[in-house]
């Protein structure tokens, strides 16, 4: 998305994998970046391409869903990182709160402390050549349909905060600063539909606070205790890598490129080390044909950064197995998107001469004696408490399933499922390795019959 206003110039560069927006504003040859991506090529090339120099990087706050690379776009380019004195930073950068402004050209990027999804958030907002406020960078406070969730910093950051506290904070936030902001400025927030920074968010990446005004359930006339009991419910779950990605954002990461290529590639064939975890991206198809045994398959295809960071823990060791050399660059570059890839003990291209394969699950005799079969439902908390697809199913969701393997039974074959089959492909082969002597079967995107 490209925007002219005057003479100033808005880019929204947009990850559809982590729904992750981050933005370049460019004016009288000089270039802002607002919430960059772990890659900092494509800010790179868009200055370049507007004949343009990147001078300044903002962190609207520490971010907890990706990896940023502010820190490396200052390494390389000097510009300056702004950020709030609250973050805590470890890297060099300048102080921006409340009040402060970057004189970009003839335009002016003025800072707001809007504390709510984490206690150092900030917003951006712009005033053109005329002097009319026009735009706002929103970071994780205000999306489109929504709000940011408010608890994720109760153990991390420099500053921690109960959600309820912070919650609060939002209240006041949106109320005193957001909401008196003139109906026309455009809202562009950090995440769009499928982020797990809220919970409503609109299909659409960009907005006004007027539109807010009239359709953000967030936004609409509602005292302090009901913003803090409305926000704080039904939020979506938090991946384990969520704290760790925040405390890295906040000392800054490695350069992309040089991490990249400190990961050991392996020959295909290779005698892994036991006891180590292996984490196969192919397709669910190709896995269940041949695979290292007791290999967890997440398959690239899909939410791939999100699952990666939710099945295996910060700073556990792993291998990453692709079906050939794309796929691997593409799965490495994914992992790095989290800060995954300083974990990779070796990467390579499957064996598809592999010791286990994956039988199918006999689905006449499925649907003539369900009661022969342990039913296993991994799907998440908010769709589970939106009804069952089987009574008498054991609900685990994925990202609890590695720490209560000990709670399902032995005694029959066991039949995983999700929604549509990304999630019981991962659950079948973690329960799998968990228990080699039962039969174990993936009902996959058949769920749908049942849906």
């Amino acid at each position: 998305m490209l925007i002219f206003a005057l003479s100033m110039i808005i880019h929204q560069f947009y990850d559809k994998d982590l729904a992750h927006a981050s933005y370049a504003i460019i004016e009288a040859g000089q270039a802002i970046v607002v919430d960059p991506a772990r890659d900092p090529q494509p800010y790179y090339d868009f200055a370049n391409q507007h004949e343009s120099r990147i001078v300044g990087v903002i962190e609207t706050h520490p971010h907890a869903d990706f990896i940023s690379s502010h820190l490396e776009i200052h390494q390389t380019t000097g510009a300056t990182i702004y950020a709030s004195r609250l973050l805590g930073a470890t890297y060099p950068h300048q102080a921006f709160d409340d009040g402060d402004v970057i004189n970009l050209g003839n335009v002016q990027l003025k800072a707001m402390n809007t504390p709510g999804h984490s206690p150092d958030s900030i917003c951006i907002l712009v005033i053109d050549e005329q002097g009319q406020e026009t735009a706002l960078f929103s970071g994780d406070t205000l999306f489109v349909g929504d709000v940011g969730r408010p608890d994720l910093r109760e153990g991390v950051g420099n500053i921690k905060a109960k959600k309820e506290d912070l919650a609060r904070q939002m209240y006041q936030s949106t109320r005193q600063k957001l909401m008196t902001l003139p109906a026309d400025v455009v809202v562009y927030p950090a995440h769009g539909p499928g982020s797990l920074c809220g919970k409503n968010m609109s299909p659409d990446l960009h907005s006004t606070i007027g539109r807010e005004l009239r359709q953000n359930y967030a936004l609409q006339l509602m005292d302090e205790l009901q913003f803090v009991q409305t926000l704080t419910t039904d939020q979506p779950f938090m991946p384990l890598y969520f704290g760790y990605d925040v405390e890295l954002n906040k000392q800054g990461a490695p350069a992309l490129a040089a991490s990249l290529a400190a990961i050991p590639h392996l020959e295909t064939g290779s005698q892994l080390e036991a006891g180590i975890t292996i984490v196969d991206t192919r397709p669910k198809a190709l896995f269940n044909e041949g695979h290292y045994t007791n290999a967890i398959n997440l398959q690239l295809q899909g939410k791939f950064e999100t699952w990666l960071g939710a099945v295996i823990a910060p700073h556990e060791p792993f291998y990453l197995v692709a079906a050939d050399e794309e796929a691997l660059a593409v799965a490495l570059k994914r992992a790095a998107k989290i800060g995954y890839e300083q974990y990779i003990k070796g990467a390579l291209i499957a064996d598809y001469s592999a010791q286990q394969t994956f039988a199918p699950l006999d689905m006449d005799d499925f649907k003539a004696y369900p009661e022969k079969y342990t039913l296993i439902d991994t799907r998440n908390w908010n769709e589970i408490n939106a009804g069952l697809l089987f009574a008498d199913s054991l609900m685990i969701p994925l990202p609890e399933l590695r720490y209560r393997l000990h709670e399902i039974p032995t005694d029959k074959p066991i039949v995983v499922h999700c929604a549509a089959g990304y999630r019981s492909a991962a659950a079948r082969s973690i329960i799998a390795a968990h228990l080699p002597n039962v039969p174990v079967y993936d009902l996959s995107d058949a769920v749908l019959e049942w849906a």
